[in-house]
């Protein structure tokens, strides 16, 4: 006879010849997924080594990211593992705040365009008709704008500010997330729970908010992981450019930028933020797969 498997939100023990069953909630189904991936969980620990380093790592330092050395162009050593450049900065103090401007950029740019493109794609799905046309026909016009150009367009306007670069590129990407969450809240408005909240009088903002934005929360979020990596990338490449942050302050696009011309001579200014620019993205793209899995139900393969 063939083994029956009981069901996933429930766990069955036996206590004195007796069975007693434990529910899950939907967090410890979520978070039971999410650790079966063993890549997405190796790779959240990495992310938040490197955010603590970047953020907490500049206050044991003894190099300062905008001071002078009296080091200049000196290999990785003890006392400068990320080597010095021509001018004796100490790259690894610069890599630190590279790395910080990066990462708030990126989750700037997250946040602002999971926010904007959550409550618009919902809003649109929910109502549909002339609502849901004219709403998604604005985030398609947004859609076929050429990111790259236009972010640099305006960030050549706006100083080297990180603030107004997160800005612009959030500005540039809410309509993916918007579609996305469309599609969602197309499904769910037809579900069982919003006839029953329609029924006990809530309102289309209640309905909204407090009944089909949470049910899309996995999409939202699995949105949000990408659009960190989408982040870095593009700052990455504007400061390439010569249009995103400007010294005083740092950025790894900056630093692999300043360092483009001094890749066989001095090769660690160039090539070590490279790879935390690599490594950010990566991991991002790895821990956005694991939570894809995780809110997904129909998701039955477990991680080795």
């Amino acid at each position: 006879m063939t083994d029956i498997k009981a069901p996933e939100p429930a766990q069955v023990h036996a206590v004195e010849g007796e069975f007693t069953v434990r529910q899950r909630s939907q967090t410890q189904l979520v978070l039971r997924r999410f650790l079966r991936h063993r890549a997405a969980v190796i790779s959240l620990v990495v992310f938040v080594l490197i955010a603590l380093w970047a953020f907490v790592g500049p206050y044991f330092w003894h190099y300062s990211y905008g001071k002078f050395t009296p080091d200049n162009s000196q290999p990785p050593s003890l006392k400068h593992p990320f080597g010095t450049d021509s001018s004796g900065y100490d790259a690894y103090a610069q890599v630190m705040r590279g790395t910080q401007t990066s990462l708030k950029i990126a989750v700037m740019i997250a946040l602002g365009s999971t926010l904007v493109g959550a409550v618009w794609g919902a809003i649109a799905g929910f109502y549909r008709g002339v609502v849901d046309t004219v709403m998604m026909r604005i985030a398609d016009l947004v859609l076929t704008l050429p990111l790259l150009a236009i972010a640099l367009v305006i960030s050549s306007r706006s100083g080297g500010s990180w603030y107004w670069i997160a800005l612009v590129i959030a500005g540039l990407t809410w309509a993916y997330v918007a579609r996305v969450v469309r599609s969602s809240v197309l499904s769910l408005r037809e579900k069982e729970f919003v006839e029953a909240a329609r029924a006990l009088g809530s309102s289309d903002s209640r309905i909204i908010f407090r009944h089909l934005l949470p049910n899309a929360l996995g999409p939202i979020i699995v949105n949000a992981t990408v659009l960190v990596a989408t982040g870095i990338l593009t700052e990455t490449a504007l400061s390439f450019l010569g249009f995103g942050v400007q010294p005083p302050d740092t950025s790894l696009g900056l630093l692999v930028a300043q360092a483009q011309t001094a890749v066989d001579t001095r090769p660690w200014l160039f090539y070590i933020p490279g790879a935390f620019i690599i490594a950010i993205a990566l991991t991002v793209n790895f821990i956005g797969d694991g939570l894809r899995d995780a809110f997904d139900p129909r998701q039955q393969r477990v991680r080795q």
